[in-house]
């Protein structure tokens, strides 16, 4: 009986140890409607096949700037991010969401641009930014990534959100239902291209895509550069339409081990196919420009994989 209930004790503490030493992986993302969704979703699966004794779950949130005060506070080991919004984190700008500098924050690697797009429903009138004036807009949730983006493209313009006739701080699904409803005009929305939130809006009623020029793009300064939504992203925009963009990254944290923060940078960019499967906006992620230009320092476990690669020295 002795020897049974010894076996018993060191099967269960064999079996405690190994889910104490097994590998938690947090993924931080955005809402449901948006890119960082879905990609993060597919790199769930990835992440889980390969990674061993891993543990991984997605976790939608407010998206950027929520993302990188988790990872400060410990609570996600991976996150997409906005570089701008990074950048604001790293140096703790108090006025973009960040009380005091986040200096646990470590950069995986950049992977596709966020092009800011301003769609308005067609009987709404606006056509340009100057339009907006009067009218109910949408410019993302309060403090996330979008909404920062928001005040750029404002400030650059010579707009204050006081011009608006209505302003709205939500999410891209909500704001859609809004204007869908004609209770709101317009939204501006920081996305990958093909952003499934916009293509339901203008599969639902026809839209006006609103031109952000490269005159206003050059006010903002960097890291936002000029981009392009080419004709036929959504439906009824049958010429491209210029517009500002901004790199996302991939951001862990200084405390993820260096052979995990390997692992995931690693697994990121050897499985791009399913990241293109689970979003379109993947086509735009391109190794050579993962290590380039960090708004932060980059993780040692990813500047080992980036050597290995020849991309760093």
């Amino acid at each position: 009986m002795f020897k049974k209930l010894s076996a018993l004790l060191a099967a269960f503490l064999l079996s405690a140890s190994s889910v104490q030493s097994a590998e938690f992986i947090n993924i931080l993302t955005g809402g449901t409607s948006g890119v960082y969704y879905p990609l993060g979703s597919a790199l769930t699966k990835i992440y889980g096949d390969n990674i061993k004794d891993s543990k991984v779950q997605v976790q939608v949130t407010k998206a950027s700037v929520e993302n990188l005060v988790l990872l400060q506070e410990g609570k996600g080991e991976i996150a997409f991010v906005l570089g701008d919004a990074a950048k604001d984190a790293w140096d703790g700008k108090e006025d973009a969401g960040f009380k005091t500098k986040l200096d646990k924050l470590r950069i995986i690697g950049a992977i596709y641009p966020n092009y800011i797009q301003i769609v308005a429903s067609k009987s709404s009138n606006i056509k340009t930014l100057a339009d907006l004036k009067g009218k109910g807009l949408s410019v993302g949730a309060a403090k996330s990534g979008t909404e920062l983006n928001s005040r750029a493209i404002f400030a650059a313009a010579g707009l204050v959100y006081k011009d608006l006739g209505k302003l709205e701080y939500l999410p891209f699904a909500e704001s859609i239902e809004l204007i869908k409803n004609r209770q709101l005009d317009a939204t501006l929305q920081s996305a990958g291209l093909g952003v499934a939130s916009l293509k339901d809006l203008a599969n639902s009623l026809d839209v006006t895509v609103v031109s952000v020029p490269e005159a206003i793009v050059k006010k903002m300064g960097a890291p936002f550069i000029s981009g392009k939504i080419p004709a036929n992203t959504y439906k009824g925009q049958t010429e491209d339409v210029s517009t500002a963009a901004v790199v996302n990254y991939l951001v862990t944290r200084k405390d993820v081990s260096d052979a995990t923060a390997y692992q995931m940078t690693k697994l990121f960019y050897e499985n791009l196919p399913a990241l293109v499967a689970a979003h379109s906006a993947a086509k735009d992620i391109n190794i050579k420009d993962a290590a380039n230009n960090p708004p932060l320092p980059l993780h040692p476990g990813a500047i080992k994989y980036y050597k290995e690669k020849g991309l760093i020295k």
